[in-house]
């Protein structure tokens, strides 16, 4: 049927603050949603309360709400829409994650759909509790002749102990709604039980947990599935974790499509998953069924239904290239699927399935780094902040490409003298997964542990394991070799399974521009393949692009051909002027999805001067790696080697580096290196920004206070250094985000342990100390420079004292109580330090006030984590004037500043510390929140103010 003509109006739920088990794959559902339905004539009002994301922009809904994801807001909005005399028609739900559905189910039982005639669509309220209460799903399952462990669902205690004895150990638990797993886990034994019962009991917002047998070492599949009113189906795409039952699948290696499943099994899964979704609901939308066959006895059981858009759709998404949050959208005010067109062709029908020619790995990324002290192993709950995901034109290039965008200071998976050679420690660490499992298995064939061995320890498919122990075979081969007299053949080879010139440097002993240099010269080159949906059967109309070396190019050439007449090669290049932005890699805690809001903006704002926009990035959960965004997106790791290629391909104007976090900026030194032009700001004032020794004689050129410091190179210095300084001291490494290994230190003793430290971990880097300034006031300010005009955008007051990270501070905009001599100081100390920086662009200026005196902490001229904050709260686009600014589109003075000042606006760190219960909850000056909220007030009178204001000093720790 076509759309449904009552729906005019229509409200969708987003998912809050990011936190570990709901992060921005859902800003890129929900964003997908909001464009699709208004391309259909519908208005479209958003609410959630994460000032970050691309979401909660005006570009992407007519009416957008920063406030708390409650009931009230909910009656609030449509209080206000009834008044307006537009009343909302229908809410969506689905693209929020379980934030947005919890919110909808609490609305749908207090009666406020009802009252307000508000239909739910998307989703089937009936099918989210059929699929969050475990033993109804269960019941259900076997209803419909699928396989489900055996176990029962406990209210309590006792029942939870009765059911564990009839079942026997081990066991797994399961709390029913909730997130990433929270609250789960395995159990082997008794003593283990009664703490996991507990536990699980407490999570469960409904206080129930299923209590089931283990299959922990089975195999896991996942299926991504469309279904529209009519009941047609269609399956987007199969994904295999790397990893066997056991651990979270946001925490396992996925491969799409699937790599060890027999086409009878496949079928099977396939009729099952649709009798599933058949027997859930009668709903049109997208559904993941996660999956578990017994690698014995090819037995299947599910293990559990999202019917709704998921973390797994945003992978499906970007794998296949169909988007599928923005066709549920579709179907969810009322089209089919043979009613739709396919985006990305734009001539095919939507009601088809994706046909694939290539293989996508997609690996997490974890900050455990953050969490002294955490359980790293990992299991039931998911733990992972991020994720990246490569293509290749076979499993290895795809999984070499996905651990070259994991930026862990690694080149790919191993080849890079960083093994583990412990054979008893690597047989734990098979044992008792963590987050460096996938390296310990290469590093356990290297060290000549048996495949028998590995593969009982891990459980993992053989398939997977034999072909990194290929990987072994051809570097051991590769080794016997000097670059002279190395076949290129063998250098092909190794290019095709994904190695980067660094790994092949290193097994050659010799520098990675060699490599480069010898590629070149025997024609081993790389080029560019569409993404296109249907295995290039029709014309692609988005043009995504991933790069490979599986081109059969004569070995040698006299002359190289331009990429574009390369054979093989699908992305030409045009003759329009070209603007690159490099993006900001998979999240992590220190760099998240205000990098990606920021991205994106620059990509619109570089669209509307006119410039055809190339974007780079490995990140699947993002709007910034959605094809519909820039002119070309390269899903390429954001690592030199691919950088520059494209970078010789497409010949741009010049590369945005200053969007993307230290992602991007770590590139500029390279870019500067090899001619390339950096857009805005250049590496050199990046790089003064950085060096605080020359940031500082340019401070005091400035007559601008900053606090005592020096540097140092190794340990030796630091106590000199120390009683020359006296304490406390800040001690930090240079070039790092987020605060990474920063630390308050009191005393010699504990300046010497942190130093060690960093210098372990961060080798050859400069180490500061900074005299730390004690109770001191913390401010930052974000502002546009042109290189001799400035724009201060807005100035922030940290709730928190000095000594807290700025990313895990309340930060009130405007400040609070600075006296008029104070905000007098902090705007001539911006002004100034913008234009001595030769700034163009963005940059973020934090300040220590004590005794009336402003001190500088630090400069960034880049993007910072606030900027999105402060274009929500003053509504207006300072990313888009930056970047303007930036081409030299535009000066300062050439835009009409309105920000809409009313009350204060509070930044709220979100932080994650349920995954890591034993963790404490201290703060210092190395960053911990995962994310962020956006809480408006009239003044400060407000209760919420003065609650914060009350505990300012309570977390504050070293």
């Amino acid at each position: 049927m076509p759309k449904n003509a009552k729906i005019r109006s229509v409200l969708i739920i987003g998912s809050g603050p990011i936190v570990i088990g709901q992060a921005c794959e859902f800003d890129y559902a929900g964003s997908q949603a909001a464009r699709s339905i208004r391309e259909e004539g519908i208005e479209v009002s958003l609410i959630n309360s994460n000032p970050a994301t691309i979401m909660t922009d005006p570009i992407n809904a007519d009416h957008v709400y920063l406030l708390p994801l409650e009931k009230k807001s909910i009656v609030e909005i449509l209080k206000k829409h009834q008044e307006m005399g537009r009343p909302i028609d229908a809410v969506l739900p689905t693209m929020g994650g379980q934030t947005a559905l919890n919110l909808a189910i609490d609305c749908d039982k207090a009666g406020i759909w009802e009252k307000y005639g508000v239909e739910i669509i998307g989703v089937d309220i009936r099918a989210i509790e059929t699929t969050e209460d475990r033993e109804k799903f269960r019941l259900l399952m076997l209803e419909l002749g699928a396989g489900v462990c055996k176990g029962r669902t406990a209210r309590s205690f006792l029942e939870g102990k009765e059911i564990a004895q009839e079942i026997g150990f081990p066991l797994v638990i399961r709390p029913s709604f909730t997130l990433g797993g929270t609250g789960g886990g395995f159990v082997n034994t008794p003593e283990e039980f009664d703490k996991a019962l507990t536990n699980g009991l407490h999570a469960s917002p409904v206080h129930e947990v299923l209590v089931e047998q283990s299959v922990m070492g089975w195999k896991e599949y996942e299926l991504e599935l469309l279904r529209d009113n009519n009941g047609n189906f269609i399956i987007i795409c199969s994904i295999e974790n790397f990893d066997p039952m056991g651990i979270h699948t946001g925490d396992s290696i996925t491969v799409a499509p699937a790599m060890t499943l027999p086409d009878t099994l496949y079928q099977k899964m396939r009729d099952l998953s649709i009798r599933v979704m058949s027997g859930i609901g009668q709903f049109a939308g997208g559904c993941n069924i996660q999956f578990s066959i017994n690698p014995q006895t090819d037995d299947i059981i599910v293990i559990e239904v999202n019917p709704r858009v998921s973390r797994s759709s945003a992978l499906a998404s970007k794998a296949t290239g169909y988007p599928i949050a923005k066709i549920a959208a579709k179907m969810a005010v009322g089209y089919n699927l043979d009613e739709l067109i396919n985006p990305i062709t734009g001539t095919t029908s939507a009601f088809f399935e994706p046909a694939i020619d290539y293989v996508i790995v997609k690996v997490p990324r974890w900050n455990f780094d953050k969490f002294p002290g955490a359980d790293r192993s990992l299991g039931l709950q998911m733990k992972s902040v991020g994720e990246a995901m490569g293509i290749g034109r076979n499993f290895q290039e795809a999984l070499q490409k996905a651990c070259q965008s994991l930026e862990i200071r690694r080149n790919g998976l191993g080849a890079d003298g960083r093994e583990l050679t412990d054979r008893d420690a690597l047989r734990q660490s098979l044992a008792h997964p963590s987050w460096n499992r996938l390296f310990h298995i290469y590093d356990a064939f290297k060290a000549g542990m048996s495949f028998r061995t590995i593969q009982q320890l891990t459980k993992i498919d053989p398939w997977f394991l034999h072909q990194i122990e290929e990987l072994i075979e051809l570097e051991r081969e590769i080794e016997q070799y000097d670059l002279d007299d190395l076949p290129p053949e063998l250098l092909r080879t190794a290019k095709q399974k994904g190695y980067a010139d660094r790994q092949l440097a290193h097994l050659l002993q010799v520098r990675e521009s060699k490599i480069y240099q010898y590629r070149q010269k025997h024609n081993i080159r790389r080029v560019f393949k569409c993404v296109d949906t249907c295995a290039a059967e029709f014309e692609a109309k988005t043009p995504y692009y991933y790069s490979t070396f599986n081109n059969q190019l004569p070995i040698t050439t006299d002359r190289p051909e331009p990429v574009s007449d390369l054979p093989g090669n699908e992305s030409i290049r045009s003759d329009r002027k070209k603007i690159v932005v490099l993006g900001s890699g998979p999240n992590r805690i220190g760099q998240g999805i205000e990098f990606d809001y920021s991205c994106v903006h620059g990509v619109l704002a570089a669209k509307e001067a006119g410039y055809e926009t190339i974007m780079i990035n490995c990140n699947p959960e993002t709007v910034s790696t959605d094809p519909d965004i820039a002119d070309k997106l390269y899903f390429e790791p954001v690592f030199w080697e691919h950088v520059h290629a494209i970078i010789m391909h497409e010949q741009p104007e010049g590369v945005i580096v200053q969007l993307g976090g230290q992602t991007a900026l770590k590139m500029a030194e390279k870019l500067t290196r090899y001619g390339i032009k950096i857009i805005g700001t250049s590496w050199e004032a990046l790089d003064l920004a950085e060096d605080r020794g020359h940031f500082s004689d340019m401070l005091r050129q400035l007559d601008i206070p900053y606090p005592k410091f020096g540097t140092i190179r190794e340990s030796e210095g630091a106590i000199e250094l120390s009683r020359e300084l006296g304490f406390p001291l800040l001690v930090r490494p240079s070039y790092v985000l987020g605060g990474q290994n920063m630390k308050i230190v009191i005393n010699e003793n504990e300046l010497e342990q942190h130093v060690m430290k960093i210098l372990k971990d961060i080798p050859d880097n400069n180490i500061l100390l900074d005299h730390f300034l004690e109770n001191a006031i913390e401010a930052e300010a974000d502002a546009i420079c042109d290189g001799e005009d400035v724009y201060i955008i807005g100035i922030m007051e940290h709730i928190e004292p000095a000594g807290i990270h700025s990313g895990d501070s309340y930060a009130v905009l405007p400040t609070f109580d600075l006296s008029e001599n104070v905000l007098r100081q902090i705007e001539e100390h911006t002004k100034k330090i913008a234009v001595a920086l030769k700034t163009v662009g963005l940059i973020n200026i934090q300040f220590a006030i004590k005794d009336e005196i402003v001190y500088i902490i630090e400069a960034n001229p880049r993007a910072s984590r606030t900027v999105p904050f402060i274009c929500k709260a003053y509504q207006e686009p300072y990313v888009n004037y930056a970047t303007k600014v930036m081409l030299g589109d535009k000066k300062v003075k050439d835009f009409d500043f309105k920000p809409v000042k009313k009350g204060y606006a509070i930044k709220i760190p979100v932080f994650s510390f349920s995954k890591f219960p034993n963790v404490n909850k201290e703060l210092g000056p190395e960053m911990k929140s995962t994310g962020e909220g956006i809480y408006f007030i009239d003044d400060l009178s407000d209760d919420f103010f003065q609650k914060v204001y009350a505990e300012r000093n309570l977390y504050l720790s070293r």
